[in-house]
């Protein structure tokens, strides 16, 4: 298995992060121009992957989704942080942070309008890791 960690700034606002690049170089180089998974795995406790399409104002859809689920506000009993910020730690049940995609011919298997991306909705910590590994 190869293995990469790959740094990543959120910045200061919720938000939905493309890594859809930094996957497929990963995978291009880790599968050498052969088959196998890559798996995404973002080791925090307030962040989660999706696959999903981007650009299309979706990843807004799914921002406003998760403010309707888990709400900004003051019922969180994890209560450190910035107001609502327990709900961040809620965040990776229903958004898992870990995710598995083919990779056929050193290139991500994705559909067409499928894209890798990082969930965030932790404005207190603007900086993430996310551990690439490809299993040929």
């Amino acid at each position: 298995m190869k293995s990469e960690l790959i740094d990543f700034r959120t910045g200061t606002r919720e938000g939905v992060h493309d890594l859809t690049p930094a996957c497929a170089d990963f995978a291009n180089r880790a599968a050498g121009g052969g088959d196998g998974l890559l798996h995404v795995f973002v080791p925090h406790a307030t962040a989660g992957l999706a696959l999903m399409e981007l650009g299309a104002r979706s990843d807004q859809d799914l921002l406003a989704v998760l403010a309707d689920l888990l709400p900004a506000d003051g019922r969180w009993r994890h209560a450190h942080g910035s107001h609502g910020h327990g709900r961040s730690h809620v965040l990776p049940a229903f958004v898992a942070p870990f995710l598995v995609v083919p990779v056929v011919g050193g290139r991500l298997a994705l559909g067409t309008w499928q894209s890798i991306a990082l969930v965030d909705l932790n404005v207190d910590n603007p900086e993430r890791s996310v551990r690439l590994s490809f299993l040929g």
